[in-house]
């Protein structure tokens, strides 16, 4: 299965503590480079953010961006009436030894310490509820890069498709391109007015032969193009495996350029290396 390492995802979660808004950006990178920009309160889940990261994605440089926006509901005040009775209680004993009426101030009582306090919210909820937002980013991410590396594959298959075929015309080139270069020896020979030896001729299309041979770089060809076809259906990250077979395609059609006997030959070499060079550009966004 073939995934891009190009993506962007943004999710929205929301609870009764806040609204929690992730976004994950990701580009091609040899290796799996995470970065976080967290809210100060939220720093400590890192960690687990990294280890939620690791089990979905191999390769790429992801940046990861958190808002998070409490309730308003959060940090009310809260009367502790217990204590406002107890204290309401020890007023009326005290007026009641000291004189009638309980002038007692409300502010005063306010100001009494443990009457007010602020709901503390759990931090560990928000943790909590602030990985699971993650999680589902992440999983909104992956479901992108197959996306994305589906067409990569498509894109991929269409040029190996290619390649295949220009290996078989060469192939049936080569005959014809060999029979050419013996007649072209036979010329020279009638232009030198020098008579023609058969054994020396033949020698002479032996080394030819031999030099002008492509066929194990042709075979060579037909079998990676036969193992990029069976990387492309692999259940795991290919893109290590696709750019070293990009690499070994090259060699083999650099060498047959190198070796080639026509003008045919020379093109198809070219056009190999072009395929060769679009498939490269693509692999590197491969995971």
């Amino acid at each position: 299965m073939v995934f891009s390492m190009t993506a962007f995802a943004r999710t929205t979660a929301e609870s009764t503590n806040g609204r929690f808004t992730w976004e994950i950006r990701s580009v091609n990178s040899r290796y799996l480079e995470p970065h976080f920009r967290l809210p100060d309160a939220l720093r400590d889940i890192e960690p687990a953010l990294r280890e939620q990261l690791k089990k979905h994605l191999n390769r790429g440089k992801v940046e990861c961006f958190l808002r998070y926006h409490p309730t308003t509901s959060q940090g009310q005040m809260k009367i502790n009436e217990d204590l406002v009775h107890e204290l309401n209680a020890a007023a009326d004993a005290v007026h009641a030894i000291i004189g009638p009426g309980n002038t007692m101030n409300v502010l005063e009582v306010l100001k009494w310490p443990g009457v007010i306090s602020a709901e503390e919210t759990d931090s560990k909820v928000i943790s909590q509820q602030a990985v699971s937002a993650f999680a589902d980013c992440v999983s909104s991410l992956k479901d992108i890069r197959q996306r994305e590396g589906e067409e990569l594959g498509k894109l991929i298959s269409q040029r190996i498709e290619r390649i295949a075929e220009i290996v078989s015309d060469v192939q049936q080139q080569l005959p014809a391109a060999l029979e050419a270069q013996r007649q072209q020896l036979l010329e020279r020979f009638k232009e030198l007015a020098v008579s023609v030896d058969e054994d020396r001729l033949e020698t002479e299309m032996v080394m030819l032969a031999q030099k002008a041979d492509v066929a194990e770089e042709l075979d060579r060809l037909n079998t990676h193009v036969n193992e990029v076809k069976r990387i492309l259906t692999m259940d795991e990250p290919i893109g290590r495996r696709l750019d070293f077979m990009m690499q070994e395609l090259n060699r083999e059609a650099n060498t047959l350029s190198s070796k080639s006997l026509t003008t045919g030959i020379t093109q198809a070499a070219v056009d190999l290396k072009v395929l060769i060079e679009q498939m490269r550009e693509q692999v590197q966004n491969i995971e």
